[in-house]
């Protein structure tokens, strides 16, 4: 009997039509295009400020392109998974809003919490589903509005956020080396004074004193994240590569989580790997924590072949991190 693996077959994407420059920011905030740009490689990044819409928007949007380009019929989906740290509510879930909004009648539909790791999680998940024979296609999101957690008085935070969402869609085949052939994912358990938001929480609920002391904002010590992501990222990538016999002459692109370009580049020195060969997109979104890597996946989709190597790699808050290998599969 034929091993059943999980391949992409389909990208959708979505970005809002605002976009806030550096030079708006440097009008808000004492900072200016060079400091930005020269510390983590931001120009612009897109802004969902339409109000009452929310990451469910977003999302539903790259879903709804997905189903559009691949033709796949709705009532098919099995699964819906929303990768996200901006909920639209506390509950229910983002993406049983999504699911309504796409009209799919034959699905679960679950959101996956992993910040700037959960599409990297919830891509490892999906994978799972498929290959336990009982799910046939499953549609994965990674959908954000940093914008509404973000700080636009912190000059330390407020240059590196975007809003964005992208989707992929997940299938069964039999076809061999192709789709998702190997990750590692852990979590490192010991980042939340460094990463996180202080209230809005279980531990801290809303009150009058958090909203008025700004406690309801995405807090980073940025020295310390930054040092963490290098390596984790860097020593994941290199440790899937060896494993798999990847290097510098078969890996067609690396896909890194797009939070700083110092980060994005250290882990392609460690790969050995020219900047031509590492999907970067960062310059014109920042930051957009789940969403950067379908996001990317879906901007150069037209670079990519059927049995291109991929190794995914991504780092959030938690400390979570991980890096995947995907074999492209059209």
């Amino acid at each position: 009997m034929s091993k059943i693996n999980a391949i992409i077959t389909g990208v959708g994407g979505y970005v809002p039509d605002y976009v806030l420059t550096n030079e708006e920011l440097s009008r808000m905030v004492d900072t200016n295009d060079e400091w930005i740009m020269t510390r983590v490689g931001i120009k612009e990044r897109r802004i969902l400020n339409e109000e009452g819409l929310g990451t469910s928007y977003m999302a539903r949007k790259a879903a709804k392109q997905l189903i559009q380009k691949t033709g796949v019929d709705p009532d098919t989906i099995d699964a819906l998974i929303v990768s996200t740290s901006t909920a639209d509510y506390k509950f229910p879930s983002t993406a049983s809003i999504v699911l309504g909004k796409l009209g799919l009648k034959n699905a679960m539909a679950f959101d996956f919490w992993a910040a700037c790791c959960g599409f990297l999680y919830s891509l490892d998940v999906a994978t799972s589903m498929i290959q336990s024979g009982r799910y046939k296609k499953i549609i994965v999101i990674g959908a954000d509005k940093m914008s509404s957690v973000t700080d636009y008085k912190d000059r330390q935070t407020c240059p590196l956020f975007g809003d964005g969402a992208a989707a992929v869609l997940v299938e069964a085949t039999e076809e061999e080396n192709l789709g998702v052939l190997d990750s590692h994912l852990r979590t490192d358990g010991m980042g939340l004074p460094f990463l996180h938001m202080k209230a809005g929480g279980s531990v801290c609920p809303p009150s009058h004193f958090t909203v008025d002391h700004r406690l309801h904002y995405t807090y980073q010590e940025g020295r310390t994240v930054f040092r963490y992501a290098v390596t984790n990222m860097s020593d994941d990538c290199a440790l899937i590569a060896e494993r798999n016999h990847l290097d510098k002459d078969n890996i067609a692109f690396v896909v890194p989580h797009q939070a700083n370009l110092r980060i994005i580049e250290a882990v392609a020195k460690r790969l050995e790997l020219p900047m031509d060969k590492v999907m970067v997109n960062i310059e014109r979104y920042g930051n957009t924590s789940a969403a950067t890597i379908p996001l990317a996946l879906w901007e150069y989709e037209k670079h990519l072949q059927k049995g291109d190597n991929l190794i995914l790699t991504a780092f959030g808050a938690g400390f979570v991190h991980g890096a995947m290998y995907l074999r492209w599969a059209y």
